[in-house]
């Protein structure tokens, strides 16, 4: 099972390769690494060459490579990675080679260039973050576990949130419970009361819960090296009228979003759903972030929902919704479900009630 899920990753890259009429690709972005051939350590390269294969690292590796690569033949030394590629001749004169620019330093593209100055190097441009933007079963399974531990978490979560907890003993438990349930959170979480709801990635602070305070709660679990990602925003003993009109906008907002994504959708449009609804209701000035983004190996990766993204959404894309509103000195409400992209509509994966929910 394992080896049939990255052959036919590899073989999906092979395809677009051939589309783009390059012969391979250096792969030096360790979570495109760990996505095409299932290495979870901390220093690699990756080399796509129509002769094979290459997956290059140094001797902290040898029986973790050995246990984890699939597809790519292995070379271990104390050299860097484009001494080991010259050394061992693995590229071929004239060949014409991707390398992902958007995360290679200025100082290794040229000492690249300078290794091999007679490859012709174009920039990949997030090829590889667009090939793992469609989910195979394995990772939409691994999501799915995630969202329900993080489902799991926050219900476990709901009796510290009343006077006399702050927002780092919510944090700090949260991030226990992902690590007892799963491999742990899959990123610092966000537990803002009060005023502090206004930052949409606020730190969480010693700040007690008080009456009359949302509390802003981002925070997930990863399983299987998958992220999840929700938030909800429950108030403190008493819910005035701004509170009930403010969430009722956010949560109306989210499920036009949650509505408008399926297949064959702008990203733009799924943004513009959620974003339009607030500006009517007179508060656009106070969403002050993208409607969403993709989910995978990372928290936030390719399609992205924002006013300037030209992608279009494609079925199996697992991706957020989260809208949200701000307003500085009084505290904010956003409301987060991850789903998964299907042709006519969105499944939602988050089982907690996205309700307003008043703590006592």
């Amino acid at each position: 099972m394992k080896n049939l899920i990255y052959k036919k990753r590899q073989d999906r890259l092979l395809k677009y390769l051939g589309k783009m009429q390059v012969d391979g690709i250096l792969i030096t972005n360790l979570t495109n690494i760990r996505y095409i051939c299932g290495f979870t350590g901390s220093a690699a390269s990756c080399l796509v060459t129509p002769l094979g294969n290459y997956f290059i690292t140094d001797g902290r590796y040898i029986e973790q490579s050995k246990n984890q690569v699939v597809g790519f033949d292995i070379f271990i030394s104390m050299d860097s990675h484009l001494v080991q590629i010259k050394n061992n001749n693995l590229i071929s004169k004239g060949l014409k080679l991707f390398f992902e620019g958007d995360h290679m330093s200025f100082s290794l593209y040229k000492t690249m260039k300078k290794a091999f100055p007679n490859i012709l190097w174009k920039n990949s441009s997030m090829i590889l973050e667009d090939l793992a933007a469609v989910k195979d079963e394995h990772e939409i399974s691994c999501l799915r576990t995630a969202v329900e531990i993080t489902d799991k978490v926050y219900e476990e979560t709901i009796p510290m949130l009343r006077p006399g907890y702050t927002e780092k003993q919510v944090a700090n438990f949260m991030v226990s419970k992902y690590r007892e349930y799963a491999e742990g959170e899959a990123y610092s979480p966000i537990v803002a009361t009060g005023p502090n709801g206004a930052l949409p990635h606020a730190i969480p602070t010693d700040r007690e819960f008080k009456k009359g305070d949302f509390i802003v709660i981002d925070a997930a679990a990863k399983y299987g090296g998958y992220h999840a990602d929700m938030t909800r925003t429950p108030v403190v003993i008493e819910a005035t009228g701004k509170h009930h009109e403010i969430y009722s906008i956010v949560k109306e907002a989210q499920k036009r979003g949650c509505e408008t994504a399926k297949a064959g959708v702008p990203c733009k449009v799924v943004d513009a759903s959620t974003r339009d609804y607030i500006k009517e209701k007179g508060y656009g000035e106070y969403y002050t972030h993208g409607t969403g983004h993709g989910l995978g190996l990372e928290i936030h990766t390719s399609p992205r929902f924002s006013p300037q993204s030209e992608q279009i959404l494609e079925k199996n894309n697992v991706m957020t919704i989260e809208p949200g509103i701000y307003i500085a000195g009084w505290g904010g409400v956003r409301i987060e479900d991850d789903v998964i992209i299907g042709k006519n509509n969105c499944e939602i994966l988050n089982k907690t009630s996205k309700d307003l929910m008043i703590i006592n």
